[in-house]
């Protein structure tokens, strides 16, 4: 594992960028109070792109850790979790929206704030996409990383604390990959301050997957998911 370069991600920021096959993404909560909220996309072919009921039915969970993988809505292995301090990141809930961050936070907006306004997770994300020719049709499903959600008998969704300093979690590449990061509050998190926690992004350079590897055995299913991955790499 080899770090090519850091970069900072304040809070309330974003971020995207092409992950190649074969590179590592790693996230660091220096606070232990950060939410990532991710989404990704084949770089090559934006039409496929995450798919949450299948990454979570195929691998039998309800939420991500690793060494657990995100699938395609092709079936392909986008990327894996192959490093993972924190155990439990939330896949169901979907990122924050400007209705939802008005009613917690207030207007805050650029005119009053600069850049301390209340941004969003959603919204971010379609910037972020915009500026690689997509659109609001192509945003998917969204990940939130560092985050944890329960789910009640009833099917009531709860956001439990769970950070500590210095988590991270690390992602390996099976494709070539959009990533787009918005480092904004979880939208149950019940805090009503506006201080969303920044992220540093690790971008490192790693091994190929073995035979062995832990997310290509974890499960039967993904044992086929990586080999029709594979497929379309020879």
């Amino acid at each position: 594992m080899e770090i090519l370069y850091t970069e900072q991600l304040p809070g309330g920021a974003s971020w995207s960028g092409v992950l190649r096959r074969g590179q590592g993404l790693r996230l660091v909560d220096p606070t232990g109070r950060a939410n990532a909220a991710a989404t990704f996309l084949r770089a090559d072919a934006p039409s496929e792109r995450y798919n949450m009921p299948d990454t979570l039915k195929s691998q039998f969970i309800a939420r991500l850790a690793a060494p657990y993988v995100l699938y395609s809505d092709m079936g392909h292995v986008l990327a894996s979790l192959v490093e993972d301090s924190v155990g439990w990141h939330d896949a169901l809930s979907g990122p924050s929206d400007a209705s939802t961050t008005e009613r917690k936070f207030g207007p805050g907006t650029y005119q009053e704030l600069r850049n301390g306004r209340h941004t969003n997770a959603r919204d971010h994300l379609l910037v972020e996409l915009a500026k690689h020719g997509l659109s609001e049709r192509d945003l998917p499903s969204a990940v939130n990383f560092f985050s944890r959600v329960s789910v009640a008998d009833d099917g009531a969704l709860s956001w439990t604390p769970q950070g500590k300093e210095g988590q991270f979690l690390t992602l390996r590449f099976e494709m070539d990959v959009l990533v787009a990061l918005s480092a904004t509050p979880h939208p149950l998190d019940p805090s009503t301050s506006w201080d969303p926690a920044g992220l540093r992004l690790e971008f490192l350079r790693l091994s190929p997957p073995a035979f062995e590897d832990a997310s290509r055995q974890c499960c039967p299913y993904n044992v086929r998911g990586f080999t029709l991955t594979e497929r379309l790499f020879l």
